[in-house]
């Protein structure tokens, strides 16, 4: 897949301008992706379930930033949805269990496992009251997570199920790999490494696809943030590590994504592209008997999507989050997970969105980036310190 050079004007679908990404310093790059994911899952929020015509007709256009609510001021009572926000720039459960996995990382001030999950995310959940902009109501996060997310407290508190396995028989979706952003940002420009961690979180959560996901989401990410990263150099991350028909769908989906300069273009085929791999089906809303059933052969939709969007945009945060947004569907995690590697590659987050965001959601979405930028260089000289103990040791066994 060859950077291609184009470029015309405006952020409602024409190609953008291929230049390299930025020389960004790590402390630019965490808050690029976290700022980047948390505007990306606010924007997709209103028009999440919905397909692109659908958006298209109800909006008398592309999306081109933050929106009010798909019902307006039925949103309290307006089904599907009720009784959540969703628009006006409110984050969902995407950022919040973001934050909340920050929140570890500042706490054990290390790489994480599954029992890291169990023994401080979970207790996080369902303990301490936090601000819920959905709910425009302080809450208990437990309170607005869905399902397959309400699934940890489930298995691992009330279940006592070792924590390593407690993801087997939640339904398969991109819950886990949709907050895995710090996982690769601990890890920044180390992507095994960052896929090897989030395996091992993931597996408290979840089991099959969408624990792959969730190692390949933060290899992106650790893939984005190395020095000259590309959109492609990230990719060939993901295919290198990813297994199954997470690499399928990955590798068929940015294979399709490389022939278009414009999202507008893009959203047809990418949604064809995925199609094969994905288990939901064709109506979002009424997912097919097989959906989010382990499997071999099938991806979640959410994450080649969303690297083929930043593959479109040449690694343009505004292009890629917006692409990833009038795609539809589960778009506020397809726009958090564009969003996380776009800003992670250096791409600067729009301003007027970032601050109407943090406003809107009664967030600050800057101290997050902050606190886990100091956790990930503590992180990184323990591993040095770890590293060159083995080494010393390894010498000692007499091995030239």
């Amino acid at each position: 897949m060859t950077p291609k050079t184009e470029e015309s004007g405006g952020g409602s679908g024409g190609a953008r301008e291929r230049g390299a990404p930025g020389s960004a310093t790590l402390e630019e790059r965490v808050t690029g992706a976290l700022v980047g994911a948390a505007v990306g899952d606010a924007l997709g929020g209103p028009v999440e379930g919905y397909s692109p015509d659908q958006i298209l007709q109800r909006h008398g256009g592309r999306v081109h930033g933050i929106v009010g609510p798909w019902n307006g001021d039925e949103w309290r009572t307006a089904r599907p949805i009720a009784p959540y926000h969703k628009g006006d720039g409110h984050v969902t459960d995407d950022t919040l269990m973001t934050h909340a996995l920050i929140r570890v990382y500042t706490t054990v001030r290390d790489h994480l496992d599954a029992y890291a999950l169990a023994g401080h995310l979970v207790p996080d959940l369902m303990t301490n009251p936090r601000w819920i902009p959905e709910l425009e109501a302080e809450a208990l996060p437990l309170q607005r997570l869905f399902l397959a997310e309400k699934w940890l407290v489930t298995r691992l508190h009330y279940g006592h199920v070792d924590p390593r396995e407690a993801g087997v028989g939640n339904i398969v979706n991109c819950g886990a790999a949709m907050y895995m952003a710090p996982v690769g940002l601990v890890n920044a420009a180390d992507p095994a490494a960052a896929y090897a961690e989030a395996i091992d979180l993931a597996g408290a959560h979840q089991s099959s696809y969408g624990r792959e996901a969730a190692g390949v989401f933060a290899a992106a990410v650790a893939a984005a943030c190395a020095p000259g990263a590309t959109p492609d150099s990230v990719v060939a991350a993901c295919l290198s590590l990813a297994k199954d028909g997470t690499r399928a769908a990955i590798e068929q989906v940015c294979e399709v994504a490389s022939r278009h300069q414009d999202f507008e273009s893009a959203l047809a085929p990418l949604r064809e592209a995925v199609a094969p791999y994905d288990t939901v089906g064709p109506d979002y809303r009424q997912p097919s008997l097989a959906a989010r059933r382990p499997s071999r052969l099938h991806a979640i939709e959410e994450l080649p999507v969303a690297l083929g969007m930043v593959l479109v945009a040449g690694g343009d945060y505004r292009h890629a989050v917006l692409g990833a947004v009038n795609y539809g569907r589960d778009c506020d995690s397809i726009a958090t997970m564009a969003g996380a590697v776009t800003g992670a590659l250096g791409s600067a987050v729009p301003d007027e969105w970032s601050k109407r965001v943090a406003e809107a959601s009664r967030l600050d979405l800057w101290s997050p980036a902050t606190a886990l930028t100091e956790v990930a260089r503590e992180i990184f000289d323990k591993d040095v310190h770890r590293r060159r103990a083995h080494e010393r040791a390894f010498a000692g066994l007499g091995v030239r």
